[in-house]
């Protein structure tokens, strides 16, 4: 894995995620998206503090990224993770490397706890986040429709990190919901 470079994502990334996130809604498995948002409604939805891709050789590979999951301030150390990696980079780490990074970020970030919503026949990803720590804490049977129409079952996983102090510290999430850059 020594050959994979993870860094944050920029718009300039942002053909090669689109591609990324294609492919996982098209296996129908991975999202209830239908269809791929455009760069300015994806960027409004996550938080700019924890987005990375990875890649090799100036090939992105694959994408990770947080979402509020709530915007009152009592779950501003509190997100939801999308994860995706390209259909062909699948099985050789790149995952493994991607949220781990991504979990170390988020803790640099103030968040304390992760959580992602996993469709339940996802197996490999419910594999990924257990092995960077998730748990599962749940599942929800029949919450959403997939593109086909079917309704199907998510499982709830999260992860807790050991470095929060609770209570103590405003976490990032809270401080950009706080001060929010003009034009954002």
């Amino acid at each position: 894995m020594s050959g994979y470079t993870v860094r944050t994502l920029m718009e300039a990334d942002w053909p090669s995620v689109r591609t990324i996130y294609q492919q996982g809604i098209e296996s129908n498995i991975a999202t209830f998206q239908n269809d791929c948002p455009a760069w300015r409604e994806w960027d409004a939805a996550h938080i700019k503090a924890c987005r990375l891709v990875i890649g090799e050789n100036e090939t992105v590979l694959g994408w990770a990224a947080l979402t509020a999951v709530s915007s009152r301030c009592v779950y501003a150390g509190v997100a939801e993770v999308s994860v995706y990696i390209d259909a062909g980079a699948q099985g050789k780490g790149v995952g493994t490397r991607l949220l781990t990074e991504l979990v170390h970020a988020s803790e640099s970030a103030g968040f304390w706890t992760l959580q992602s919503g996993i469709l339940r026949d996802n197996v490999a990803s419910i594999r990924l986040h257990e092995k960077c720590g998730f748990r599962m804490v749940g599942y929800r049977e029949r919450i959403g429709q997939d593109r086909f129409g079917a309704w199907r079952d998510t499982v709830l996983m999260e992860r807790r990190s050991p470095l929060a102090r609770y209570g103590q510290d405003r976490s990032a999430a809270q401080a950009e919901r706080d001060d929010p850059k003009e034009g954002t």
